[in-house]
């Protein structure tokens, strides 16, 4: 059995999109997620153990292992610390911003409508943040 190649990190607050995500794919994991094996792959537990991790702790663990993370934040141009710690740590980061992304119904939405675009990002040196709603993929300045 390979293992797997985790390319994507799902955020705690919308952790149970990243359950949905994991349970498909072998290249997303989130906080907490022991791993698995799928289609012949394992994935091996995620080092974000815990869902309460928080942001110092989590963001560098994750930027050093080149995942990019999927999170859900309207406002994440006025989270200068989370903004900071992206550019620090040179993390790559795509926020579902859509004002309906609160169900995981509709971040699942919001996901697959922007996959392909979030897959291409996934292979993009960071630091960046993008914001995807349905129908937009924006990269933000980070100035």
């Amino acid at each position: 059995m390979k293992p797997a190649q985790v390319r994507f990190y799902v955020d705690a607050d919308i952790l149970g999109l990243g359950k949905v995500l994991a349970g498909l794919r072998t290249d997303v994991t989130h906080p907490g997620d022991p791993g698995l094996v799928l289609h012949r792959r394992h994935r091996a537990a995620c080092p974000v153990t815990s869902p309460r991790a928080e942001d110092p702790e989590w963001i560098p663990v994750v930027a050093a292992a080149g995942w990019l993370v999927i999170t859900r934040d309207r406002h994440i141009l006025e989270h200068r610390r989370e903004i900071e710690a992206v550019v620090e740590h040179r993390a790559c980061l795509v926020a579902l911003s859509a004002p309906d992304a609160t169900t995981t119904w509709t971040q699942l939405e919001t996901v697959m409508c922007q996959w392909r675009g979030i897959d291409e990002l996934a292979a993009l040196p960071g630091p960046f943040i993008y914001r995807a709603t349905r129908t937009s993929l924006q990269k933000l300045d980070l100035e």
